[in-house]
């Protein structure tokens, strides 16, 4: 059911109903199936059938997105946290005196070991990423790692380790798990046509240089990793064919006083001539989430492509036509009754229990990371041009 009223600025809005969840889901596989010539690089959308009990959550890692995802965690039904490690037993304690953990670890080998946990949260450093994703595999856990990757092959070693194991992996990518996202994708072809632009901006202030992310032995990639890895899985999901990557360029900015990329922009270019240009960085004054898909029907246009309203529901921008009287412009607004990072957790149990939900969010991932990678290669040859 759609149901359409006008917003406040007289644009004609459609609120789409999650009942028809499911339903979008379906069409958004069969589009990024098709897209990618057999490979289904995109998410693979809502499927929330969950175990009969939640998946009992150990976290690695108690900065600001470890406590932020648990905190999200706490709306997730089929998620709870029982435990969480960290460097310093000080650290584990508080977080888990804040958000009621039962055990709390000083070391990650010990909480992936234990067996009051079915799955690991990875919130470390990019540095240590590889290493303790695959002892959490090694110890029959489940895996959930934050991005970037220190590489594709990185990936590939993290994917097999799980594979290996029978766990599932997923990265710690939230829009995709968002209804809009599949919304989009389902609606791709009558909307905006075979999309040949997808351009995208993640920015944000952060001028804080004892943050990890100013130090490149711990992230090297810096803003470029960070940010720009949503700028690459925009691209995965919305624009990429199943056609190669020609060409990639990419120009860094970096910090006169610790060297860390801290900013950047490029260029991809795949077969066929579509391309995705992006923008990313922590030198930004305001926060940028901009998202533009065209096509040769029309565009979708997204301020907060990594957000959504707080009630959980998202919107996009549709627009067809040009100046003519019949042009549409018309404001989509997708319901959800949980947040983009929650329903992550609820994916995540139901890869659990599907081996194809797990094949299906491993590409996504090593797609992601391998545009990262051409990426980052490119903004070093300049580097040293």
């Amino acid at each position: 059911m759609h149901m359409k009223a006008k917003d406040p600025a007289g644009t004609e809005s459609q609120v789409v109903d999650p009942s028809r969840r499911h339903l979008l889901s379906a069409a958004g596989k069969g589009l990024a199936g098709a897209a990618l010539g057999g490979l289904t690089a995109g998410a693979p959308g809502p499927s929330r059938a969950a175990e009969s009990r939640p998946v009992r959550w150990g976290f690695v890692g108690t900065g600001s997105i470890a406590n932020w995802m648990a905190d999200v965690l706490q709306s997730a039904p089929s998620a709870t946290l029982a435990a969480v490690s960290s460097r310093r037993m000080a650290s584990a304690e508080a977080f888990a005196d804040k958000f009621d953990v039962g055990k709390a670890f000083d070391s990650w080998a010990e909480i992936t070991a234990w067996d009051g946990v079915d799955a690991i949260y990875v919130a470390t450093p990019t540095s240590v990423r590889e290493e303790i994703s695959i002892a959490a595999a090694n110890a029959g856990k489940h895996v959930l790692a934050e991005k970037p990757f220190a590489s594709l092959e990185s990936v590939q070693r993290i994917v097999a380790a799980c594979r290996a194991n029978n766990v599932a992996f997923m990265d710690g990518t939230h829009f995709v798990h968002h209804p809009r996202t599949v919304s989009i994708q389902s609606r791709m072809i009558d909307q905006v046509g075979a999309p040949w632009s997808v351009d995208s901006a993640f920015q944000f202030s952060l001028p804080d240089r004892s943050n990890i992310r100013y130090n490149p032995n711990l992230e090297p990639m810096g803003a470029i990793g960070d940010a720009g890895w949503y700028n690459m899985r925009a691209a995965v999901e919305f624009l990429t064919p199943g056609a190669a990557l020609q060409a990639s360029s990419t120009f860094l900015r970096r910090d006169e006083e610790t060297g860390a990329a801290i900013g950047g922009s490029g260029i991809l270019v795949f077969d066929g001539g579509a391309t995705s240009t992006w923008n990313c960085g922590f030198d930004s004054g305001p926060v940028i989430m901009d998202l533009r898909i065209s096509g040769a029907v029309g565009s979708i246009n997204i301020d907060d492509f990594l957000g959504q309203d707080p009630d959980d529901s998202a919107k996009y921008l549709y627009r067809k036509g040009g100046w003519d009287p019949g042009a549409v412009r018309e404001s989509i607004r997708i319901e959800s009754a949980l947040s983009g990072a929650a329903l992550m957790f609820e994916d995540f149990a139901a890869a659990v229990a599907d081996a194809t939900l797990r094949e299906q969010w491993t590409a996504a991932t090593e797609r992601t990371q391998a545009l990262l990678d051409a990426a980052w290669q490119s903004a070093l040859q300049h580097d040293q041009a």
